[in-house]
């Protein structure tokens, strides 16, 4: 069977020269980039970024083909994701031995949100809950510190946790909408 240690020894060295890096005052901010469009004929959203594409779609309830999840499940995905690697990184850099790490994250959509009758109800995922399954021979002292470290360091955890302002933009490019005629009043 497979444990993360030897996997958490290359994250450790990892950690440190990037921990160095900051130390020495070489680390720079990373920019970040991510770019969907949606498909003709079925609606499917390819979402790319870097060299990595990922479909998102929607249920046939909702006029997809559940070609791929959807964009609130891909949203409980990358909390998971984002979790899980925190575990790994705060793992590596304490030392904590992992035999086996697994992340559920679990949350609520409701398409009748803000809709006549359920006006309060939420129209974003809610209930958001993740459940971490740890299998490590460190006593419970030292998961429970690692378990702090990972809630004050995950950064898709704490977007969540700390929403800010999103600035936004709609650029008409190629539109063959009509322009709309302007008529002058015509002297009698």
């Amino acid at each position: 069977m497979s444990h993360l240690n030897e996997y958490l020894a290359e994250k450790r060295a990892a950690v440190l020269a990037r921990q160095a890096a900051i130390d020495a005052g070489t680390a720079q901010p990373a920019a970040l980039k991510a770019r969907v469009s949606a498909e003709g004929r079925s609606g499917v959203r390819r979402l790319r970024i870097r060299d990595h594409q990922v479909i998102s779609d929607s249920p046939p309830d909702f006029a997809g083909y559940n070609l791929g999840p959807s964009s609130p499940e891909l949203q409980l995905g990358v909390l998971g994701t984002c979790v899980t690697h925190i575990f790994l990184i705060q793992a590596a850099e304490r030392q904590v031995p992992l035999e086996s790490l697994e992340v559920e994250v679990s949350g609520i959509i409701d398409p009748r949100g803000g809709k006549p009758g359920h006006e309060a109800t939420p129209i974003w995922p809610h209930e958001i809950a993740y459940t971490v399954h740890i299998d490590s021979p460190a006593g419970r002292a030292e998961i429970d510190a690692l378990f702090e470290a990972v809630e004050r360091n995950c950064p898709i955890l704490n977007l969540l946790r700390n929403p800010q302002a999103i600035r936004a933009e709609v650029k008409l490019t190629n539109s063959k909408a009509a322009v709309p005629v302007i008529e002058e009043a015509v002297a009698a």
